[in-house]
């Protein structure tokens, strides 16, 4: 059978419905599961001029998919969307539509998900707590995760640019006091089972960049290397890991350092994220490690000023969807 693949929608107002049915017109071999509102997806698809086959999703196998055909398991809408508004009173849509999700994921009703673009801000309005997809999968799903973005080449000469997380959505002020010895070793652990068992690298090479300029310039710009991250970085090689750093971030990603490794560890969002997205923005793919499913992302936003327009760029939401069945593909493998 097909692997089966859900397709969060995202932001009702946001490319997210346009995205999804730009996925379904493509010929990736999934079973595609659409999770929200059907209405909104059938009229993102006729603005991209999509001919696409909506049916209800009845939780039978599917051995076969045409290019247009999907699934869909339908959330209601508290309002009428307005393309390019953001709507408070939508924001429940939207969390129910991520539970609905997670819950599938959950329960292996899926075997991967991809989630579309949501506004966090909009979401807070509603006096949701949320701080994004990644804190909302690992609470309902009580995991540690990390935040690994990557996207080919990358400056890398050999494969994919990875960039994992330390810390991810937090004040830049926040940023020092979150990075904890444990917190990096239990992070870096995540990061290299799963470079393992989802990405399939036996032995993955590790750079851990450092949080302060030069690295800390051996104690005069700051002691967090010293204090924090070279233990953490010493446990787990005592462990048996390839770990390297802390680097200076600044020339951590020249091409000839690169090359030397399958993924870095950046200290915050800002520090390792604008790299990746210079090196390869739309056609970057979000990936949540260490839940016990597999989740990718598109590497951008909602887009508010292109919903409606059926113009859309949909080559992040493909890549994200190949990586998801890359990855299920590979876990399926493994246990038969």
């Amino acid at each position: 059978m097909l692997p089966r693949i859900a397709i969060t929608a995202g932001e009702p107002a946001g490319i997210g419905p346009e995205l999804g049915a730009a996925l379904a017109a493509t010929d990736l071999a999934a079973d595609l599961i659409a999770i929200g509102n059907t209405d909104l997806i059938a009229r993102a698809a006729q603005q991209r001029g999509i001919a696409l086959q909506i049916e209800s999703f009845d939780g039978k196998p599917r051995g076969v998919r045409a290019a247009g055909q999907l699934r869909c398991i339908d959330i209601a809408l508290a309002a009428a969307v307005n393309d390019g508004r953001l709507d408070v009173r939508n924001a429940q849509h939207v969390i129910a539509m991520l539970t609905r999700a997670a819950d599938g994921c959950l329960h292996r009703e899926f075997d991967a998900l991809v989630t579309a673009p949501v506004q966090k801000s909009i979401i807070a309005d509603a006096g949701i707590a949320f701080t994004g997809h990644t804190e909302f999968f690992a609470q309902r799903s009580g995991s540690d995760v990390v935040m690994l973005l990557t996207t080919p080449g990358g400056g890398r000469l050999d494969g994919d640019l990875r960039v994992a997380l330390a810390t991810t959505h937090l004040p830049l002020s926040a940023v020092p006091g979150a990075i904890t010895r444990s917190g990096l070793v239990r992070t870096l652990q995540i990061l290299c089972d799963d470079l393992i068992g989802r990405f399939g690298i036996a032995a993955p090479r590790v750079a851990v960049l450092g949080l302060n300029p030069h690295a800390g310039e051996h104690g005069h710009l700051g002691h967090e290397e010293i204090d924090t991250i070279i233990p953490a970085i010493e446990q787990l090689r005592a462990a048996g890991f390839d770990i390297a750093g802390p680097l200076p971030a600044d020339t951590a990603f020249l091409p000839s350092h690169l090359v030397r490794f399958d993924a870095i560890l950046a200290m915050y969002h800002d520090q390792g994220l604008p790299v990746l997205k210079h090196a390869g923005f739309g056609h970057g793919v979000n990936v949540t490690l260490g839940l016990p499913f597999i989740r990718t992302s598109v590497d951008h936003g909602t887009a508010l000023d292109l919903a409606g327009t059926g113009k859309a760029d949909v080559s992040s939401m493909i890549a994200a969807a190949r990586l998801a069945l890359d990855l299920a593909s590979r876990t399926r493998d493994k246990s038969t």
